[in-house]
């Protein structure tokens, strides 16, 4: 009979803690036991797609695939930072590494002058976090055409994300996000996306709008685009292994032509056209080859456009944003506080302290000065997957500390 009363204990314990987190979110969650246990937690042997805090572990990875290059391991994600982007990207890099289960393998393409600053301020983290990250730091180079042309495109760097295929010949798949970008949940969740291409489809974007009436590309674009409101290219996940194997329809000749052949007399035909740089010229591929598209919804690449007008993401209202993107500048000006508050608090948060005390507190008590805004009447949107992910981090705390102190 001992057995279940021990069980039974151990439950009514996890149960007990549950509550009390429900009842007073403020609690810190239970301390890590003092002595590692001899064999890793029963929760770090599970799949890695569904492991909990210890996934970023390398012991673990190796047992599960002894012979699989650290290169499979990771989820690889890239950026492009050059100017005034490095405090940007650094914030960037801190909510994937916050709240990412795997491991991650960081590409940051950077002008010489910012990688001196990303390694140092990199090493400045605590190692309870850069041991869940690999990182690397590119200088920009364009493989094709006028490097100083290239460089101008748009914004300045911009157009490197086009290279991306081209550059990390090693790397089989990747997500690529601008450096305003934010995840407000683990990126192990749209990493799961690639296994839902079909046979022919080699990227994901989200739409430039919801509303062709109102969408840019409907109403001012010259040039092809994909589908009725065009894509926004600020979050794209990549099968870089079929991308560079692909033979690409295109307006130039009647034959395919593989992308780093295409990059170059696409824009030479088209640059008097485009106004969006680099995200006009994905358009044009992709309005000439739909096949290798997959389309994801709105709250893996949330703007100001879908609050600022009215709310106009039906998937943020149901889901909760996944991933915030602040373009226009929003996290440095007062034109949209809701997307600043949360730029802020991540920014300010201290990596070891208490998410619920340090993290979700604050930002609820921002967004009570946003009301008088259309996109801070909906804080609800902002805060559902980030209430989701910072509760399943704890109770993954809770897990690992009674299993490791209660033996059945």
């Amino acid at each position: 009979m001992r057995r279940p009363c021990k069980v039974a204990a151990a439950l009514l314990c996890l149960a007990v803690l549950l509550l009390l987190y429900l009842l007073a979110g403020s609690a810190a969650p239970p301390p890590a036991p003092s002595a590692p246990a001899r064999r890793p937690p029963r929760l770090g042997r599970s799949p890695p797609r569904r492991s909990g805090g210890t996934a970023g572990h390398r012991k673990p990875g190796e047992q599960k695939h002894p012979k699989e290059p650290s290169s499979l391991q990771c989820m690889h994600l890239a950026v492009v930072a050059c100017g005034d982007r490095l405090e940007e990207t650094l914030i960037m890099l801190k909510s994937a590494v916050l709240f990412s289960n795997r491991r991650l393998c960081f590409h940051i393409f950077a002008e010489d002058s910012l990688k001196p600053e990303f390694e140092k301020k990199l090493k400045e983290w605590p190692s309870s976090y850069t041991k869940k990250f690999e990182s690397t730091i590119y200088p920009i180079t364009f493989s094709v055409g006028n490097a100083q042309e290239w460089k101008k495109l748009f914004k300045p760097c911009a157009a490197q994300r086009l290279f991306l295929p081209v550059i990390l010949k090693d790397v089989d798949s990747l997500l690529y996000v601008d450096t305003d970008v934010l995840f407000l949940r683990p990126i192990d969740d749209i990493w799961h996306v690639l296994k839902e291409f079909n046979s022919t489809q080699l990227a994901a974007m989200a739409p430039e709008h919801e509303i062709p009436k109102i969408g840019w590309y409907s109403r001012f674009a010259r040039h092809p685009y994909y589908g009725t409101t065009g894509v926004n290219s600020g979050v794209m996940l990549m099968n870089l292994t079929r991308i560079r194997s692909t033979q690409f329809k295109n307006s130039i000749i009647p034959g395919g032509l593989t992308w780093e052949e295409m990059l170059y007399p696409l824009y030479q035909k088209y640059k008097n056209y485009i106004t969006w740089g680099d995200q006009d010229l994905l358009n044009i591929i992709f309005y000439f080859n739909p096949e290798c598209l997959y389309v994801f919804p709105c709250q893996w690449n949330y703007r100001p456009d879908h609050c600022m007008y009215g709310s106009n993401c039906r998937g943020a209202e149901e889901e909760g944003v996944s991933i915030l993107h602040g373009n226009r500048g929003v996290y440095h000006d007062d034109k949209q506080p809701t997307f600043k508050a949360l730029y802020e608090v991540i920014r300010d948060f201290p990596f070891e302290d208490n998410l619920f005390q340090s993290l979700y507190y604050p930002l609820q008590s921002k967004f009570l000065d946003t009301v008088h805004t259309l996109c801070g009447r909906i804080p609800q949107v902002f805060l559902k997957q980030i209430e989701k992910t910072m509760k399943k981090v704890y109770e993954n705390r809770v897990i690992v500390y009674l299993g490791a102190n209660h033996r059945y």
